[in-house]
């Protein structure tokens, strides 16, 4: 079964603890402080690979944590990082937040984002040395990670797309054009998910075609397969429109029309090569009446019996450019596009751990009626009866 969409939890690793330690030896009993920072979290990163053709792996696993930073220690040591999480995901992969909104679009191989950093390592208590507090015994708790639910929706990467109703024969001429194997019967809906196919050219070339399950009127608002099939030719740079010869080819390329200008998104714009499917069963096609300048060419073929392949071929790669065009070179595209600010890795406050419970510092911080700042210390390890310092207030953590 093809899966196109995915909803997962993610979670930043929480940032070690700096440590709260003096220097200790033979011969300096009294040694100053010498605590070291704790360790970052590990991030959530996903990557687009080109190997991978849907976002199955997230049906089975839906929850996504980095490691946790390891404590800093004593001798100044300092925590090691967490390791991060990497999450391969088809190219074409978009990430949404719970709101809905696009956080970032995976348009090419090796492209990766970033979607929940770790947490910032505590500070140890040698950080807080100044020549009025020289044996601080105090030490930074570790910030938690960034967390969130997203949606991961597919949306197809091929160079041209074939569309039509059902049973006009897309699936049997992606089997003549190119490699793919869907499968083929005479009944409406043999296509229940988009199959990929390249196709080869005769210099080496190559290029991809997609097929999408056939569209019926009233697609666009969800009829038959949907909606969310139609997003699979939003980044196809050409359409092969597939058309019965033998049916009222005007009226249906009409109706396909009407339903690519109802959805949006540029596809009643696209250039479109007009394929005549079922030539074998008729004495000769009519002429195609319709003078539209998305049309670029029309083909006659036979899926059954392979007439017009090849012309259809020539056709594909004289129409498809060897390079999509670039607003900018490559070295200087961005590997993602992020359409939201990336929000503040740190707290507004911190959380300090002394060996006479936790002190909590930053403006505007409220005591034990902020639930927030409850479960943050929970987080950090305090228990019921420690007691917790903020501002000017000493209250016992309950």
């Amino acid at each position: 079964m093809f899966h196109d969409r995915a909803r997962i939890q993610v979670k930043g690793g929480r940032g070690g603890d700096g440590a709260l330690s003096f220097r200790r030896e033979k011969y300096v009993p009294k040694g100053g402080p010498d605590g070291g920072d704790g360790g970052h979290g590990g991030d959530v990163v996903l990557v687009a690979e080109r190997d991978l053709r849907d976002l199955a792996f997230f049906k089975r696993k839906q929850r996504f944590a980095g490691e946790r930073g390891r404590h800093g220690e004593g001798s100044n040591r300092r925590g090691a990082d967490g390791d991060s999480v990497e999450l391969r995901v088809p190219v074409g992969t978009q990430v949404f937040d719970e709101s809905g909104r696009l956080v970032a679009d995976l348009a090419h191989v090796s492209a990766r984002v970033t979607v929940a950093r770790g947490g910032t390592g505590g500070a140890g208590n040698k950080r807080f040395a100044n020549p009025t507090e020289q044996a601080p015994r105090i030490a930074e708790v570790g910030q938690p990670g960034e967390a969130a639910t997203l949606e991961l929706r597919l949306k197809l990467i091929a160079d041209a797309a074939l569309l039509g109703f059902p049973n006009a024969g897309k699936s049997s001429l992606l089997r003549r054009l190119s490699n793919a194997k869907p499968k083929v019967a005479d009944y409406p809906f043999t296509t229940i998910a988009p199959v990929l196919g390249t196709v080869e050219g005769p210099d080496g070339r190559q290029l991809t075609v997609a097929d999408v399950p056939g569209l019926l009127e009233g697609a666009s608002e969800g009829v038959g397969l949907g909606d969310e099939f139609l997003a699979h030719l939003e980044r196809a740079r050409l359409f092969l429109h597939v058309i019965e010869i033998q049916e009222d080819v005007e009226e249906r390329f009409h109706a396909i029309d009407r339903e690519l200008r109802a959805y949006g998104a540029g596809l009643a714009e696209r250039p479109q090569i007009v394929v005549l499917n079922k030539l074998d069963l008729v004495d000769g096609p009519e002429p195609f009446g319709i003078a539209d300048d998305r049309a670029r060419a029309v083909v006659p073929v036979s899926a059954a019996t392979g007439a017009g392949i090849d012309e259809l071929k020539r056709a594909l790669f004289e129409l498809i450019p060897e390079a999509a065009p670039t607003a900018a070179p490559v070295e200087e595209m961005a590997d993602f596009l992020v359409y939201r600010p990336q929000p503040p890795r740190r707290r507004p406050y911190r959380i300090l751990r002394g060996d006479r419970g936790y002190r909590v510092s930053g403006p505007g911080v409220a005591a034990d009626d902020d639930e927030a700042l409850r479960e943050a210390l929970r987080a950090a390890g305090a228990k019921p009866g420690d007691p917790v310092t903020v501002g000017d207030t000493t209250y016992e953590f309950e």
